[in-house]
């Protein structure tokens, strides 16, 4: 079965790629994102938390949030910030925190794999957290926010990713927090094909975060699949977003 695949990315224009990129969800409350977002129309914010546009009378997990959401992803797409590639890739993502660095695959993940055990959990969700996740996917028809898997390192995938990773960036800056992000869209086709080979004979995935995302994922492919008589088991709501880092770049962070 295959583990992971290339897809569309829908991702910020160069110039705006800085002023777009936020902390995850998950890491910051409504006030705090509000503050990183004051100012900054730009800021991912107003897409994976919403309700910062809204008066602090609505509640956090009120249908208005996820409409809002869902709305706040429109303009950002109208209006030209977000992009979506014309044809699947797969991207290289490069993280940098002080002396640490960590470079993986931006792929999407299959739900069956997942529902299989053959992307692996170490931990129970909460049903809350849970639910917060598929209102919000549903709502906006879109997987806003990573799960972060890892692999059993691999000296082929290390030799692949660092010749994806030779030319010239998309992106690449400093956030405020000195964490440098660096990005690579995988242009070359046999490069491409060569990555989906290696990934392929990987026996398991493990999820290293975002056990919430993943879940959800897999409660809104079955949503999906109800709704849709047509079902077929290639639509992109069978994948998740995920970033793919082998386990010796892992690094254990306080929580």
């Amino acid at each position: 079965m295959k583990l992971l695949k290339p897809f569309r990315g829908l991702r910020p224009t160069k110039d705006l790629a800085a002023r777009v990129a936020s902390h995850p969800y998950d890491v910051v409350n409504r006030q705090e994102a509000a503050a990183l977002a004051k100012d900054n129309p730009y800021s991912f914010f107003h897409i994976n938390k919403p309700e910062i546009d809204l008066p602090e009378s609505v509640d956090v997990h009120d249908s208005q949030v996820y409409q809002q959401g869902s709305s706040n992803l429109q303009r950002f797409i109208e209006d030209g910030i977000l992009i979506r590639d014309g044809e699947e890739k797969f991207y290289i993502y490069q993280q940098i925190m002080g002396s640490h660095l960590q470079v993986g695959l931006v792929a999407v993940a299959s739900v069956d794999a997942y529902e299989q055990e053959l992307i692996k959990k170490h931990e129970f969700t909460r049903p809350e957290k849970e639910d917060d996740r598929v209102f919000h996917m549903d709502a906006l028809g879109a997987q806003v926010g990573p799960v972060f898997l890892t692999y059993k390192s691999d000296r082929q995938i290390d030799q692949l990713i660092e010749r994806a990773t030779t030319g010239a960036p998309e992106y690449d800056f400093s956030a405020d927090d000195g964490t440098r992000h660096t990005f690579w869209v995988v242009e070359d086709l046999a490069l491409a094909a060569d990555l989906q080979s290696a990934f392929d004979k990987v026996d398991c995935l493990y999820v290293a975060d975002g056990h919430h995302r993943s879940a959800a994922a897999a409660r809104v492919r079955h949503l999906h699949q109800k709704r849709n008589a047509g079902h077929e088991g290639s639509e992109s709501y069978n994948w998740f977003l995920t970033v793919v880092f082998p386990d010796n770049q892992m690094q254990i962070l306080d929580y």
